[in-house]
């Protein structure tokens, strides 16, 4: 049998530190978890099992190693200690038998996204980000039909443009759209990729570092490395569609709190084929993963043991590969989360409903 491995990490740190050690998360605060998560040692947090494909019928298994340390402490540790960290964890999962190693979260973006961690290890390395763009594309399309957006006559937005994820969902997104809105925080590298968008395609691009640009936007994905939320409740159009796919999210949850007519959603939740059991609540309904996880399970079914995506340029032809390859194996984009919590059919016709009347 294939098997695979995946990295997590805690990003609300009281919260998923509580799922694997309840009496640790509950006692410790914020403060002294990010301080001891520089000691504490690679965790085992549980082996996968039941992921079958519909196309061939054989199954694969894995595990959820984690690296401790939170998105606070990637950030301000210098690079050379938090590669050591996920490097470690990595050999964790080489000790258990993963013959292949995905990164999640904060792992796949710190420093050179990946690169470094795999040659620090026997076994290959993807970040997953390939699928991840897959999915939130099409995430974002689905949640448009639904809300009544008309891809073809609506404005898009992507914020975090010029990262490796951002950049490719811009040029993804600009075939489908007639206008785009690039918004990031370097201007040059904003109008760099405006350029290539108009060379791919007859999309009009305008580039912002401002996010109240937003309010002229139907359909927004976000995917930036905040560590704190960024986008607030003034700063999204009445009916509007938001796909998070960061992690930590960069979508507020007053939005949520305080726009009911605002359609926002997490980007990257897949349906898993087979009857899988992760062992472990990491905050999804049973059979779903988000799309980083699937990519190293979609790998392993195609006994790929590549690394598929690593660095910080992710190719267009990769994103559609993986694509085939998850259709092909029954991965699909099934059903939307919004702040850890199921977003109901009939919860997404009274957003709608309310953005009629407010003249969304």
């Amino acid at each position: 049998m294939n098997t695979f491995a995946f990295i997590i990490h805690p990003i609300d740190p009281k919260k998923d530190v509580q799922r694997k050690f309840p009496l640790l998360g509950k006692l410790l605060p914020v403060a002294a978890i990010n301080f001891f998560s520089r000691y504490f040692p690679p965790v085992y947090i549980s082996h996968i099992t039941g992921v079958r494909s519909e196309a061939t019928g054989e199954e694969v298994e894995g595990w959820f190693v984690a690296c401790p340390f939170t998105p606070q402490r990637m950030m301000t540790l210098p690079p050379p200690v938090v590669y050591k960290k996920i490097i470690q964890t990595g050999r964790l999962a080489e000790r258990l038998g993963a013959q292949i190693l995905g990164l999640g979260a904060f792992t796949s973006v710190i420093g050179d996204a990946g690169v470094t961690i795999s040659k620090g290890l026997r076994i290959p390395v993807t970040t997953g980000d390939s699928y991840t763009v897959y999915v939130a594309v099409e995430a974002a399309r689905q949640a448009a039909q639904r809300m009544g957006i008309v891809l073809n006559q609506a404005v898009a937005a992507v914020v975090g443009a010029t990262g490796a994820i951002g950049s490719v969902s811009a040029r993804l997104l600009s075939r489908e759209v007639p206008e785009m809105i690039l918004v990031g925080r370097r201007q040059e590298r904003l109008d760099a990729l405006r350029e290539q968008i108009e060379a791919e395609t007859d999309t009009k691009v305008r580039t912002t570092t401002d996010l109240s640009a937003l309010r002229q936007a139907d359909v927004v994905i976000t995917v930036t490395s905040a560590i704190e939320s960024i986008i607030e409740p003034h700063h999204l159009k009445s009916g509007a569609v938001v796909c998070d796919v960061a992690r930590p999210r960069d979508v507020s949850r007053q939005v949520v709190e305080a726009r009911d007519d605002v359609l926002v959603i997490e980007g990257g939740m897949v349906k898993v084929p087979g009857p899988v059991d992760f062992h472990f609540d990491f905050g999804f309904p049973p059979g779903k993963a988000y799309a980083c996880m699937a990519e190293t399970m979609i790998l392993a079914l195609e006994g790929r043991f590549e690394p598929f995506t690593l660095g910080k340029e992710i190719q267009i032809e990769k994103v559609q590969e993986i694509g085939h390859l998850a259709e092909k194996h029954g991965f699909r984009v099934e059903g939307f989360r919004s702040f850890e919590r199921p977003v109901s059919e009939e919860e997404i016709e009274r957003i709608r409903t309310k953005a009629q009347r407010t003249g969304g």
